[in-house]
């Protein structure tokens, strides 16, 4: 297919003709038209419209879908948020700072969330993580309106990072107090919203939607800052994005039901969306001890540990006589006067292997076989070597707080 060209000496007065011809055919039609429909050529002030009015007498009244379209965005999980967000709080932890000319101050040292979860007796009771209120020595709790009244520390829990404050219930409506859910019936993918506030009381009340991305973990946490785990936190695993201020808040399912108290985070440049929650559960007796009590009542057996394998191979064999296919168990390196296992006869060196015929590795297995299936005032079987021989004892347990 090539181009047509038109080099014939009349080819300018042919298309002169056409165009005449295109004007007066088009002044026609247009004249026609305006004849046929004078509404598109007369004044738009006073055209009519549809219904009778013209449209200057519309003008502003006309929607602008840009500006007035408002919707009722109502759902499962905004009635959540709705149901548990008023009883999510702020604590700031107020601590005394010491000058070198000898004064004082008082001063915020950080903020972390709290979730209201009882009212009695004229009193509201909040539960919140221990690391946002350790070292405190005065607690300001900032309501969901935005007032801010004292808090009392009624007791903490450094193992379990939770913690129970006080508050005057004056203005603590019902609707404010959070209904506790059964995190045993997590599942794994469930929608679970987190509410707290992130970076401090500037983003009050922030929510972030996830799901739960794993249940039943264990994460080592290092309690006396040693660098060496010495528990095992049982948590939640979730992707609701948890961020410092969070710590404390809740964690809730789609029902607006509290399942978790927003606890940490994996805070590193190649991990994203790693956030864990103690379960409430779990939560449940440790706020209760600490509510009554101001601690938890936990079993003692009054010695000081080390694990095994932290030991060389030389003293393993040379030092505590153990069998070479033993390289595991708990040392007890000191025994306290007067405690249960000194009247159960075992002393230092002594390597503790089996509790209630259950296998102990370290450190951590001991405590949560002791913390988790114990009480105080029950007994436990202790296998254990001295100088290279097996032998067995019974200790009854007593109150830690006690020794």
């Amino acid at each position: 297919m090539g181009f047509y060209d038109d080099h014939s000496p009349n080819r300018f007065k042919k298309k002169r003709g056409g165009f005449f011809s295109g004007i007066v055919g088009g002044i026609i039609g247009a004249l026609l038209m305006a004849l046929l429909f004078p509404a598109l050529f007369g004044d738009r002030n006073e055209t009519p419209n549809q219904n009778g009015t013209s449209i200057e007498a519309n003008k502003g009244k006309t929607d602008n879908p840009s500006k007035n379209v408002s919707l009722n965005v109502t759902t499962d999980i905004t009635k959540a948020v709705e149901k548990a967000g008023k009883g999510v709080v702020g604590i700031t932890n107020i601590q005394t700072a010491n000058f070198w000319y000898g004064g004082e101050k008082q001063e915020a040292a950080g903020v972390g969330s709290g979730v209201i979860y009882k009212k009695s007796g004229g009193k509201a009771f909040i539960v919140t993580n221990n690391h946002v209120v350790e070292n405190s020595s005065q607690l300001e709790v900032t309501l969901s309106n935005g007032k801010k009244i004292s808090g009392k520390l009624l007791g903490s829990d450094i193992w379990t990072d939770l913690a129970v404050v006080e508050i005057d219930a004056k203005g603590i409506e019902n609707e404010d107090v959070t209904e506790f859910g059964d995190s045993d019936a997590l599942k794994i993918g469930e929608p679970v919203m987190a509410i707290g506030n992130p970076l401090g009381l500037e983003f009050a009340g922030s929510v972030t939607q996830g799901i739960i991305s794993g249940v039943n973990r264990a994460v080592p946490v290092d309690v006396n800052g040693d660098g060496v785990p010495d528990w095992n936190a049982e948590v939640i695993q979730t992707d609701a994005a948890i961020n410092p201020g969070n710590s404390g808040g809740a964690l809730i399912n789609i029902a607006g039901q509290v399942v978790g108290i927003n606890s940490m985070k994996i805070a590193q440049s190649a991990v994203e969306g790693i956030g864990f929650s103690i379960p409430i559960n779990y939560v449940i007796p440790i706020i209760e001890d600490l509510e009554k009590f101001g601690e938890v009542k936990r079993p003692s057996m009054g010695v000081t540990l080390r694990n095994v394998s932290d030991i060389s191979a030389y003293h393993q064999q040379e030092t505590l006589k153990l069998p070479k296919d033993v390289t595991s168990g708990v040392m007890i390196e000191s025994v306290q006067a007067n405690s249960p296992s000194a009247k159960a006869g075992l002393k230092e060196l002594d390597v503790i292997v089996e509790l209630d015929g259950e296998k102990v590795d370290d450190v951590i297995a001991l405590r949560k076989h002791l913390y988790n299936t114990k009480k105080v005032g029950d007994s436990m079987d202790v296998t254990y070597y001295r100088g290279g021989k097996k032998e067995k004892t019974t200790v009854k347990l007593t109150d830690e707080s006690r020794l």
